[in-house]
């Protein structure tokens, strides 16, 4: 839902999606509704919930808070989307303290019957002691408190492989964000992202590293689509003829 963030009202942004072919979605925190109106939107347009994007601030701050609003609209992941740069490790021990942070709310999380995941962005690539910033995290943590959102596009503008970087995640892949990069001089205004399969990635390798990987979910993305509902449907397609389960 990232995606549509822009694209009018949560029940247009949700019609969209429907439109699309899509039969789950990512949620964004709460979107400002309570859970009786996200329970009814997605009811009217048949979608599930599989994830909610939520900050570290609420995880650390109002965790019971997070836990009782995504239980009443039926989901069981929560996903730690991002970190603000003055919040940034600098040092594997920073990078590993973050992990056994992130371990202990997974930790709660699971015994609400819940399950916590990390999704990176291209500094998580940055290597500190011969080791990426998400490896020091992983290290830090267990594969059943704490798995991983893989952003692909996000790992490979941080100078990683991302087909070779899914080897690492044994146990530990819940789903992938799907996005292709184009490279600088092209889509100059969405951000150098395009949509999967029109870029310069080797997703005939990704996708089949993340189905071995057992990935539950891929997930459709775009930081600043220039048209959302083109993309998002074409994406969807292309998963459905590529994927082969």
């Amino acid at each position: 839902m990232y995606t549509l963030r822009d694209q009018g009202s949560l029940e247009e942004q949700f019609a969209m999606a429907q439109r699309a072919g899509f039969h789950a979605v990512e949620l964004v925190g709460t979107h400002d509704v309570d859970s009786y109106e996200l329970n009814r939107l997605l009811n009217e347009y048949d979608l599930d919930a599989m994830a909610a994007h939520v900050q570290l601030e609420a995880l650390r701050n109002d965790l019971q808070t997070v836990i009782t609003f995504n239980k009443a609209v039926d989901n069981d992941v929560i996903i730690m989307p991002w970190l603000p740069a003055e919040e940034r490790p600098d040092s594997a021990r920073g990078w590993r303290e973050l992990g056994q942070e992130l371990d202990q709310i997974g930790q709660t999380l699971r015994r609400n019957g819940m399950t916590l995941a990390y999704h990176n962005h291209d500094f998580e690539m940055k290597k500190f002691h011969g080791k990426t910033a998400l490896e020091w995290i992983i290290s830090a943590s267990h594969a059943r408190n704490l798995k991983i959102e893989l952003d692909a596009a996000w790992v490979s503008r941080g100078g990683q492989d991302p087909a070779q970087f899914i080897k690492k995640l044994r146990h530990r892949l819940f789903s992938i964000h799907v996005k292709d990069n184009s490279g600088i001089g092209t889509h100059d205004d969405e951000r150098n992202f395009t949509v999967v399969g029109d870029g310069i990635m080797a997703w005939d390798e990704v996708l089949p590293a993340a189905e071995r990987a057992h990935a539950r979910w891929f997930v459709v993305e775009h930081d600043q689509p220039a048209d959302a509902e083109a993309i998002i449907t074409k994406a969807n397609q292309y998963l459905k003829d590529h994927l082969r389960r």
